[in-house]
């Protein structure tokens, strides 16, 4: 393992780079981190990303990409606390979790640029039923794992914050008041000093930087713009 700093490459508004963050935090890891404009990437970015995306993780001569990949590599490789499970039939289960993570990332995105109000409620019912599956899932909390924190964790927070900003500015979606559970639970990430520290210049930067970015997005026609 090399012994320079990991440098994290990615954009302020990026919720993947975040769960890497998140991640370092947590393992006590010293990083850097690079913003770059995503509409202007440079070309020592394009010649280290695989696939022109962030973030992307870099180890001197090493370079990793992919979220879920970076964390595995960073908790792995970097002492207590670990932050998936030793069984294998437990760590397997948690990556599946991480996976549903993604897809409920997915859904937010979906319905902070939904067209119109319609639009905007089916992808509210669909983000609902998503975070109905953690519901069932959740035991007595605070985290997914009980009292400890884990990968499946650092990889929902990022979407649940935007979930609860999407909430913030139009009530009547409803995002939370069926899942209890996931209520908490994003009560307890959002406190969590991990959580709390893993954006630049800070949580409050990012959501202003977030609402702008609603309703200055190039070709979009959000319907949540018009409720700012």
């Amino acid at each position: 393992m090399t012994d320079t700093p990991y440098k994290l490459v990615s954009f302020k508004l990026c919720p993947y780079v975040q769960r890497s963050v998140i991640t370092l935090l947590e393992k006590g890891v010293p990083y850097d981190i690079e913003y770059i404009d995503l509409k202007d990437k440079p070309d020592w970015f394009l010649e280290l990303s695989p696939l022109g995306k962030v973030p992307i993780l870099v180890l001197g001569d090493d370079v990793l990409f992919e979220s879920a990949a970076i964390n595995e590599f960073v908790d792995e490789t970097t002492g207590e606390p670990r932050l998936m499970p030793a069984d294998p039939v437990a760590r397997a289960q948690h990556r599946a979790w991480i996976a549903v993570a993604s897809d409920l990332l997915v859904s937010v995105y979906k319905l902070m640029y939904a067209g119109d109000h319609d639009e905007a409620i089916k992808r509210a019912r669909t983000l609902r039923g998503s975070l109905a599956l953690f519901d069932d899932e959740l035991g007595d909390g605070p985290f997914f794992a009980g009292e400890d924190f884990s990968l499946v964790d650092a990889t929902l927070a990022p979407a649940l914050q935007r979930a609860t900003w999407v909430e913030g500015i139009a009530p009547e979606l409803d995002l939370f008041s069926a899942t209890p559970k996931v209520a908490a639970w994003r009560d307890a990430l959002l406190a969590r000093p991990s959580v709390a520290g893993s954006t630049v210049p800070g949580i409050e930067e990012l959501n202003r930087e977030y609402v702008a970015n609603i309703k200055t997005r190039d070709g979009e026609k959000a319907w949540l713009a018009s409720r700012l």
